[in-house]
């Protein structure tokens, strides 16, 4: 809404708009609005400056009784006054008392009861004056001033500017020169200017990222924590209120303040003003309430780390959680949410997250909390054991979902102490329980021991709301554990009193509390129980998202599972009995599961595999309604909303505070379950606690897995006869024709049967390939209208299926082809080898015979020599030998190596000859071929 000012008629403008506003026949309005004009007259118009400072109290007091008179004066003061600011500097008096009608201009006033105001005059008046960027610039020149009350009134100006266009004025603060630097010069100033100057900086700050590093470089954290410290730190009042809440606004979301506080300033300052001594039970009033909370928010923001980066790769987050366990941080939080139990519901709660936050990812601190004890010698007890008695014992939902929080952050990717939780979870004696009740000795009791006791506690509602706390708390412990899984999957819940009794594990009692759960067997009809009502809500949520993470990746489990028939009955009926908007978490959660059972199914056994699955779902859901409330829960606001969660608080101000404090003195947190009449979907916060986007992500990464698992299912009925009837063997007496005649008939029967239950999942498969993104399309007579198309659908599938395999004969035979050609080449290769090692051979073999025909003329020289001189006939006979060894050893070499080639290219037209049978060539009519080949090529080289 745009308002600007030109030169109008100031009293038609006054009076139009004061009678738009409250009514044109309202004479008094007239009359405030001729008196506004007439004493902004006397002030720009005056000699006497007596009279002058007189007219300003007048206009004064008139403004800050009357909204007609605020909106006569926005509609023709603020150019008078802004003009006094300007030029009468020298008249303090004057001027204070101009700062005093601006202020007053700028406050609401409660209107009339019965009375309508269109226009709020405070609001118009504060856009008129934030418009013009000069006026911003003259009120904080105005911070230079000497006078008390002429810096006092022109931050309540200010504070009164920004209350309603924050953003007008954060964008004029910034392009007046020096700006930021005035206000931030306040907070060294009087303890009233001060405090008007840090209320003021509270609301600049807020999303304002260029602000926020302007202030931090004047020195903001210095200031904050010297302001703490001298209005004593959480016990001091509002003013410790707002210096948090300033510190918050500075580093929420800006890592680099945060690394410019903990490098300059350090994080002992922040951990001391959560710091409390140990024994004071009293002493917690509502203000100090409100500090450790604003404290709180402070650990939190430097714990939360970036939000576009994951917690476990955030170097700065890892940064803060380090120096934090230096600063012995984690012993204060657990003083705060758990041995102080005198300390508000709500900073109860806001520790607890603060130990999971800093727990979350960080190895030390994990450890460092897993071996803290708490309490004094001899009731000393792990603090872990500790809380989760606190998770199963409190009252408020708050502290309860706070509690779990923490074993969220201990247990995820923390694999090594899942399981060392996991060992502690033993059967239990018959004597450890007493009356269900959990014991009491801390010194004693595990754990585990601890988590057991109370998932056994089975005797009326309450037992069985600690029943699925400890579920939640078990789900933490199995996450993306396969070993833990296992291990508890085999663990009994109690010792067999004899040899003979059977013994009960964990997962059967679950499915068993999970139909105790239901709502429909706790619906009572009386008011006093509405709040039992609605907690008998959420238990089933809690017990299904155990099953889910059990099952998860875990194959054994899914097996396990699925021994009872009724298990899976069971899950087909949640599916089926959702009735109203609560239930579509508790039949969407159920349908998950069943997935699980298709897609993490290893089984071999018909009456637990997957196809039994499908094949279950298909016949009593349908495939179409299967998905539909699949998709039905991920588009239900809590799925949603979980997936783009914010890890950071919410901010705490001057107005949330006292909400805050208020909701943390209700003590049995029943208001907790309190939702909104006119919303289709109550948010509960326990639900929306469970759904996190880890879960989230898991559910819509399982679907399109679910989904192809059931078309290959359909796609690729079972063909694996395992039993042959007895009604299969030849009868006695039976001749061998009749036998025959008889199993023909059987085979006939079965190939009717299997073209049938072939043509029924190409129906089912084509239906799951259209269920996706038509889940609309579901309707009661689905089953039905399947079964009619059923044959249509499978004479299309037919034919598509003939058109790819003629496709895929067509490519059989382009690939034969090509093989055939290239066997061809081959044989032409191997052709002119062959070619070239007879040519070697025939060398080799005349090389022989020249040889032959040198020794035997050498012999004739011998035997010539030896009738002339039988003196030298020992040394030609010596000669002959060595020669004939010599020529003996080179052919015997060259023939070993001719052997060795030839052997080789045996072996190779060996298996050319095996191809070329395979592709049907005949291979004695090429051998013939080669065979002429080579006597006509020897034929010619004779005559050459």
């Amino acid at each position: 809404m745009a308002f600007k000012i030109g030169p109008i008629n100031l009293n038609a403008i006054a009076q139009g708009v004061g009678g738009l506003a409250f009514g044109s026949g309202d004479h008094g309005s007239e009359d405030d609005d001729s008196g506004v004009e007439r004493l902004l007259d006397r002030i720009s118009n005056g000699v006497l400056a007596d009279d002058r400072r007189a007219a300003v109290a007048e206009l004064q007091a008139v403004v800050a009784e009357s909204g007609s008179a605020q909106l006569a004066f926005g509609a023709m003061g603020f150019p008078v006054l802004m003009s006094v600011l300007k030029e009468e500097r020298d008249d303090v008096e004057m001027v204070r008392g101009a700062l005093e009608t601006l202020v007053n201009a700028l406050t609401p006033i409660e209107s009339t009861p019965g009375v309508y105001n269109e226009v709020q005059p405070a609001s118009l008046n504060s856009e008129l004056l934030s418009r013009e960027a000069e006026s911003i610039s003259l009120l904080l020149s105005l911070l230079t001033e000497d006078d008390f009350y002429m810096r006092y009134y022109t931050l309540q100006l200010l504070t009164a500017l920004i209350s309603n266009c924050r953003t007008r004025l954060q964008e004029a603060i910034l392009a007046t020169p020096r700006g930021l630097t005035r206000l931030m010069d306040m907070l060294m100033d009087r303890e009233v200017i001060r405090n008007e100057a840090l209320l003021l900086l509270t609301f600049l700050t807020r999303d304002a990222e260029e602000i926020q590093k302007i202030v931090v470089f004047e020195g903001a954290f210095e200031k904050i924590f010297n302001i703490i410290k001298e209005e004593g730190g959480s016990e001091g009042g509002i003013v410790v209120q707002d210096c948090l809440e300033l510190l918050n606004n500075l580093l929420r979301n800006n890592p680099t303040n945060q690394i410019l506080l903990r490098e300059t300033i350090g994080l002992q300052s922040v951990v001391s003003l959560i710091k409390l001594r140990k024994g004071i039970a009293d002493g917690f009033t509502q203000q100090k309430t409100v500090n450790l909370l604003g404290a709180l928010e402070t650990v939190a923001l430097l714990l939360a780390g970036s939000s576009d980066v994951e917690p476990t790769k955030d170097a700065n987050r890892i940064a803060n959680q380090t120096v934090f366990s230096q600063n012995k941080l984690l012993d204060h939080l657990l003083m705060l949410s758990v041995e102080s139990r005198w300390a508000a519901i709500v900073v109860r709660c806001a520790a607890l997250r603060c130990i999971g936050d800093l727990i979350l990812g960080h190895a030390q601190n994990r450890d460092a909390l897993g071996s803290r004890l708490l309490g004094d010698d001899p009731d000393v007890e792990p603090a872990l054991n500790s809380i989760l008695r606190i998770f199963l014992r409190t009252s408020s939902l708050q502290e309860c979902i706070a509690a779990e929080f923490v074993f969220k952050c201990f247990c995820e990717g923390n694999p090594d102490g899942q399981m060392m939780l996991a060992s502690t979870i033993t059967p239990l004696p018959q004597s450890s329980l007493r009356g269900g009740k959990i014991m009491e000795d801390a010194n004693r009791v595990s754990f585990g021991s601890i988590l057991v006791q109370a998932l056994i506690s089975s005797e009326g509602q309450n037992d069985l709301e600690a029943s699925c706390r400890a579920a939640s708390i078990l789900s933490h412990i199995l996450k993306d554990n396969v070993q833990c899984k296992e291990r508890v999957l085999r663990i009994q819940l109690e010792v067999p009193v004899s040899a003979l009794s059977t013994p009960e594990l964990l997962m059967p009692r679950i499915v068993k509390y999970l139909a105790v759960a239901s709502p429909m067997l706790h619906k009572q009809e009386t008011h006093d129980h509405t709040i039992s009502n609605k907690k008998s809500m959420w238990p089933q949520p809690i017990l299904l998202r155990l099953l889910v993470t059990w099952l998860a990746d875990c194959p054994d489990a899914v097996n396990c599972f699925l021994e009872s028939p009724a298990h899976l009955t069971y899950m087909i009926e949640l599916v089926l009995s959702r009735s109203s908007a609560e239930s579509v978490h508790v039949a969407g959660l159920a349908a998950v599961l069943l997935g699980e059972c298709i897609v993490f199914n290893k089984a071999t056994k018909d009456n637990r595999d997957a196809f039994m699955v499908v094949d279950a779902i298909s016949q009593r859901i349908g495939l179409t309604a299967y998905f539909h409330i699949w998709e039905e829960m991920q588009n239900s606001p809590l799925f949603i909303l979980a997936a783009s969660a914010s890890r950071l608080p919410k901010p705490l101000t001057r107005s949330t505070a006292a909400e805050a404090v208020g909701v943390s003195d209700v003590q049995d947190g029943e208001e907790q379950f309190e939702t909104d009449k006119s919303s289709t979907s109550p948010v509960d916060p326990l639900l929306t606690s469970f759904y996190d986007a880890a879960f989230v992500n898991f559910i819509r990464h399982l679907e399109p897995l679910v989904r192809e698992k059931i078309v290959e299912l359909f796609s690729r009925p079972k063909s694996k006869v395992t039993i042959i009837p007895a009604s299969l063997e030849q009868k006695s007496g039976e001749s061998d024709s009749e036998y025959i005649i008889r199993l023909k008939s059987f085979m006939e029967k079965q190939c009717h049967e299997m073209q049938e239950l072939l043509g029924r999942n190409a129906a089912l498969a084509d239906d799951l390939a259209k269920t996706k993104g038509d889940s609309n399309s579901f309707v009661k007579g689905h089953n039905s209208a399947m079964q009619g198309t059923a044959n249509g659908i499978t004479s299309r599938l037919e034919a598509d299926n003939l058109r790819q395999e003629l496709q895929e004969t067509r490519n059989r035979i382009e690939t034969l082809k090509a093989e055939k050609r290239n066997c061809e080449d081959e044989i032409s290769t191997y052709k002119q080898l062959a070619g070239k090692y007879e040519a070697d051979l025939k060398s080799l073999s005349d090389a022989y015979n020249s040889l032959e025909q040198t020794n035997y003329h050498l012999e004739l020289e011998v035997k010539r020599a030896r009738g002339g001189n039988e003196s030298i006939l020992p040394d030609l006979e010596a000669v002959r030998e060595e020669g004939r060894q010599e020529a003996q050893k080179e052919s015997e070499a060259e023939l070993n190596d001719l052997l060795v080639c030839l052997g080789q290219e045996q072996s190779k037209v060996e298996k050319l000859c095996s191809r070329l049978t395979e592709l049907g060539e005949d291979v004695d009519a090429l051998l013939e071929n080669i065979g002429d080949e080579g006597e006509v090529q020897g034929e010619d080289e004779e005559e050459d």
